[in-house]
């Protein structure tokens, strides 16, 4: 049905025309699969032995890899999804057809409260739908949830590891160059204690594709306060290590 806004056209057809089912053949890999947005830290696990290539994935952009490891002497899946959106969704959907069913996604995010501390982790509830790839995947609505299986899955794993965190909502947005003070107050009013640009879509492909997901963040840049305020997030090497493991045993929980 036409909309005023071609984002709210949500189309139900299961079949799209770039199937990925069709396009991609399964392969032999690990059900459980870490998503990380730490770079630096896979490239270090591949210089250090610990981790191998298993297939190259497909993107104009650049060579993405999925990679096994080995975690309390099972095999995990392994793979960087691109920044942004479109891209994660892109990469996410073909580690789906290669037969991955099992997710846990570890990364940073801005934070819209200065009281969050740097490092602080935070566990989304649900996403704020402020971008646009989640809508191709479901009717329009205001959030997405992860599914539960994931969430109880990384909460019993940090309370294992004795990690303090909080349960929040987040705020995925397209855009970081518009990130106001009006839409940071709009989005703390909603519950969000972070901001990043890719869970709402990751959720949503996962409800769609009927497998399992969710998702570790730290705290990272701050948003909350009269100025932005870098933090010196990027430089977390140690907890980005750790947050590797600790979403590939959450993900090994969810059994």
């Amino acid at each position: 049905m036409q909309k005023d806004y071609p984002i709210l056209e949500f189309d139900p057809e299961r079949e799209a025309i770039l199937e990925p089912k069709r396009l991609i053949k399964p392969i032999s890999v690990p059900e459980h699969c870490v998503i990380s947005f730490f770079n630096d830290e896979i490239q270090k696990l591949q210089q250090n032995g610990r981790i191998e290539k298993i297939r190259k994935i497909n993107s104009a952009m650049s060579a993405h890899f999925l990679y096994s490891m080995n975690v309390q002497g099972r095999e995990v899946a392994l793979f960087h999804p691109g920044i942004g959106a479109p891209l994660a969704a892109g990469l996410f959907e073909q580690v789906v057809a290669y037969g991955c069913t099992k997710f846990i996604v570890c990364g940073g995010a801005g934070v819209l409260d200065s009281n969050v501390p740097m490092g602080k982790l935070l566990v989304p509830t649900a996403a704020i739908r402020d971008e646009g790839t989640s809508y191709h995947y479901l009717p329009p609505g205001r959030e997405v949830e992860p599914t539960r299986a994931a969430i109880q899955a990384i909460e019993a794993t940090l309370q294992k590891h004795k990690f303090d965190f909080i349960l929040t909502k987040t705020w995925t947005t397209d855009a970081i160059y518009r990130e106001t003070k009006g839409k940071v107050a709009r989005r703390k009013a909603d519950g969000c204690l972070t901001v990043e640009m890719e869970a709402a879509a990751l959720f949503a492909i996962a409800r769609f594709r009927g497998v399992q997901i969710g998702q570790i963040l730290y705290a990272g840049d701050d948003l909350g306060g009269p100025k932005w305020d870098g933090r010196g997030w990027a430089k977390q090497s140690t907890l980005r290590a750790k947050l590797i493991q600790i979403a590939a045993e959450a993900c090994l929980a969810m059994d």
